[in-house]
């Protein structure tokens, strides 16, 4: 096959064949197919799209362009849960001990934040001596003891998307349904998982900004899904405001071992994070009904299992396990200020966007891929829209290591509210359920 024509096939809006896509696939991770002509492949699916078939067919040859996990020697129902980003988004800490718990396996693999999206591992990596860098054989072994382990992507599993991201990122091919299903999912499947339920955001602080982009970005990941025979649920969840109470590392795993004993019932994020686990147990078969399964949840979370299988967990990964118990071991910011009302009413605005920039200036993620995280930083006691405010109560604490950065994270803080002389209603966390 010649490359330049395959390119021409896509350029011109014609479908192409399986045996054209695996061998440009194929061709670009070894290196015999350049850069500059995956550059123009790229753009070619950026602009024409891409059939569901194709769409497919691309997901599982950068499946298979490296290793696999082989989960095959756990015996409990495999289901995973993939979110696409935004702030405050610490479900997985939450859910993942909760689904153990319920009977499932959990084999997560997770990302590092980039921009104003936060990161999994880092969070993680705020609890001293968590390692998520496990190897294959032990993050198996850690699933064997206690249901679940996350860690972070090896360089073995599919090496094509990580090549052809860095490639995206720099040729303005980032932003392609096609090409973002194949990159979340190939990397979901090689997880030798059974189901998977998707968190896909939309709003100021998620990748899609609207319910219509985000609706066909979850449809395009669950047709693949399917198309592969795995179990797939999508819901479709609002992030214009942060989710939960706090946003930056130290202070999320704050949060979410709060909420893993009991506390934080009702708020937007708890919502989410049963909503997502009682998908994964019915696609278990760990309960008929989501009805069903949030029952169990509501059990397990009362009777101190969740917390204790986090714990036993974090001690799996080398983690100081005392600093769970005692929050206070964890990092901690030298400056907590805190933002007054500028008047009374209700919160009609909580930006997402600019609480997301003001963990990113005060050191809390990363402007580059090599930045230092400082684990300390960030918000916490966020008010939510719809809440009734009196002036100069606190909307949100800013946890600051310098002034200056405090200085710049105000800039972003100060915008990122509006408040309503007139009630305003909760926005719904959770506005769609894709199932096909």
């Amino acid at each position: 096959m010649v490359p330049q024509w395959i390119i021409e096939k896509k350029r011109d809006g014609h479908v192409l064949t399986a045996e054209e896509i695996r061998f440009f696939i194929n061709g670009y991770t070894q290196g015999t197919i350049p850069d500059y002509q995956m550059s123009a492949m790229a753009m070619a699916i950026f602009l024409k799209g891409m059939t569901p078939e194709e769409t497919a067919v691309l997901t599982d040859t950068m499946m298979h362009s490296g290793a696999m996990v082989d989960t095959s020697s756990i015996q409990l129902p495999k289901v995973d849960k993939h979110s696409t980003g935004g702030i405050g988004d610490k479900v997985s800490l939450i859910l993942a001990p909760l689904a153990a718990c319920a009977g499932l396996a959990v084999p997560m693999i997770s990302g590092r934040g980039l921009g104003i999206t936060g990161g999994t591992l880092d969070k993680l990596e705020s609890i001293p001596g968590f390692n998520v860098n496990l190897s294959e054989k032990q993050f198996i072994e850690t699933i064997h003891k206690c249901g679940f382990s996350m860690i972070g992507q090896t360089g073995e599993i599919a090496p094509a998307d990580k090549k052809l991201y860095a490639l995206r990122d720099v040729t303005g091919t980032v932003a392609s349904i096609p090409l973002i299903t194949a990159s979340i999912m190939c990397k979901k499947m090689a997880e030798g998982i059974d189901s998977l339920v998707l968190d896909v955001k939309w709003g100021t602080g998620a990748f899609m900004r609207t319910v219509a982009d985000a609706t066909a970005l979850a449809q395009s990941m669950v047709r693949v899904g399917k198309a592969m025979n795995k179990g797939m649920v999508a819901l479709l969840t609002d992030m214009n405001q942060p989710l939960g109470r706090t946003a930056g590392n130290a202070l999320e795993i704050i949060e979410s071992m709060e909420c893993l004993q009991g506390q934080h019932a009702g708020d937007d994020l708890m919502n989410i994070t049963m909503a997502l686990t009682a998908e994964m147990l019915v696609l278990g078969k760990q309960a008929a009904t989501v009805d069903e399964a949030r029952g169990m949840l509501e059990k397990i979370i009362a009777s101190g299992a969740a917390f204790a299988k986090f714990k036993e967990m974090a001690a799996l990964h080398g983690a100081d396990v005392s600093a769970l118990d005692d929050l206070s071991k964890l990092p901690k910011a030298s400056i907590a200020k805190p933002f007054p009302a500028p008047a009374a009413g209700y919160l009609a605005k909580v930006d997402a966007e600019s609480i997301g920039r003001a963990v990113l200036v005060l050191g809390g993620g990363r402007q580059k891929t090599d930045d230092k995280i400082d684990y300390g930083v960030g918000t916490s006691g966020l008010a939510k829209i719809g809440d009734k405010v009196a002036k100069g109560q606190p909307l949100v604490v800013v946890h600051a290591n310098s002034e200056e950065k405090l200085a710049q994270a105000m800039a972003y803080v100060e915008k990122a509210f509006e408040i309503s002389a007139q009630p305003v209603a909760a926005p719904k966390a959770i506005v769609a359920r894709i199932t096909g």
